[in-house]
This record gives structure tokens, sequence and C-alpha cells, in this order.
């Protein structure tokens, strides 16, 4: 792991690291041997589907309710919770998915 992920400032939001997705590039790549590792990972992407389709869920249920009002607590409601959608929990998990080579 990249000594700068592992000393990063934990009260910062997470961002995609280069050499975190290569580490998970190599893990599917190689899954049979590193079976459990590949195994995490697929459970961390089931476990962010999940929660994409519950915040999708949400965000409707707040449309249909309140529509484009503001929302709790003063946010921006519909519009704030839409572009929460687009952030990812494991984001080196997706790109290392768009790098992996096939077995030779």
């Amino acid at each position: 792991m990249p000594a700068e992920v592992l000393s990063r400032d934990m009260t910062r939001p997470h961002a995609a690291h280069p050499g975190v997705t290569e580490i998970w590039r190599g893990i599917y790549e190689r899954s049979a041997e590193h079976f459990d590792l590949y195994e995490l990972a697929e459970e961390l992407v089931d476990l962010e589907d999940a929660f994409q389709t519950w915040r999708f869920r949400h965000m409707r249920t707040v449309e249909r309710i309140i529509g484009y009002r503001r929302g709790t607590g003063g946010s921006a409601g519909v519009a704030y919770l839409k572009g929460v959608m687009e952030k990812r929990f494991f984001p080196e998990l997706f790109e290392a998915r768009g790098i992996i080579q096939p077995p030779a």
C-alpha cells in the first residue's frame, strides 16, 4: 500500500489513488492466488451497489414528497442527493476493472 495513502489525513474525504488501483488490478488479474482479497473486493462492490440503490430510492422518495424545495438542514434537497449519487466509496475497485488484462 502506498505510504501516502496509509498516512493521509483521515478527516479529509478519500480520493482515488493510482497506486491502490494498481494493487486491486493485480488482485483481480491473479484472483486465484489472492482469492480472499478478490472475494473482499467483490463484497465491497456489492455493498456499494446496495448503498447506491438506497441512495437512488431515497432521492426519488424526496423528489416525490418535497419536490425540488430545500431539504432538511438547508441542503439543496434533490439536487444535493443527485450529486451524491456520483460519489463512490471504493473508486479504485471500479477503476481497476477498466484496466484488467485478460488472462494469457
